[in-house]
């Protein structure tokens, strides 16, 4: 993909009909900071969004409800990296050996902060990454930005910026589309 720093991502198509969700993202590699912001824009008070729980923590499993999520791999190794934000502020990162091999928490991060602004008609999720902690700074990385959105009435939606394949799955390495 082109390089560029702002991103438009759809939600996988299922035949059904689509919420009034837009989701785009920016992204911008500099000085060893990845640099990652989303803005769903939308009806935001019908988001089934995780309340917060006061200190934000590592959790597990957030991809069950509204998560903002980044794939990361160095362009010459199998192995890649998940990132889960959630609006509630917690998150998680996750290390891959391979494509969904040897998955586990990565302990060279012991705190993510991300600021999180929700509107009436737009929810803003900010973060940066010290790529130091993952890769050597003049290494080539490959990245995919993703969310799952969640509504009121338990419909989720799976958005990237290409979905390949039958179902959504983005720890498929072709979907890692952006090159920095």
């Amino acid at each position: 993909m082109k390089k560029k720093d702002k991103f438009f991502l759809r939600p996988f198509s299922t035949g059904k009909t689509q919420n009034d969700f837009k989701l785009e993202a920016s992204l911008i590699r500099r000085s060893g900071i990845l640099a990652v912001s989303y803005k769903l824009k939308g009806p935001v008070q019908n988001l089934s969004i995780p309340l917060s729980t006061g200190e934000p923590e590592r959790r597990n499993g957030l991809w069950v409800e509204t998560c903002f999520e980044l794939f990361m791999g160095s362009i010459d190794s199998e192995a890649y990296w998940e990132f889960n934000l959630s609006p509630s502020g917690n998150w998680n990162v996750y290390k891959f050996n391979a494509y969904r091999q040897g998955m586990k928490e990565e302990h060279a991060i012991e705190a993510l902060p991300f600021s999180v602004v929700i509107l009436q008609d737009s929810l803003k999720l900010s973060i940066e990454i010290d790529l130091g902690k993952f890769i050597l700074p003049e290494q080539a990385i490959n990245v995919a930005l993703c969310a799952v959105v969640k509504d009121i009435n338990t419909s989720v939606t799976y958005w990237a910026l290409a979905h390949h394949g039958t179902k959504p799955d983005f720890h498929r390495r072709d979907g890692f589309l952006i090159e920095l």
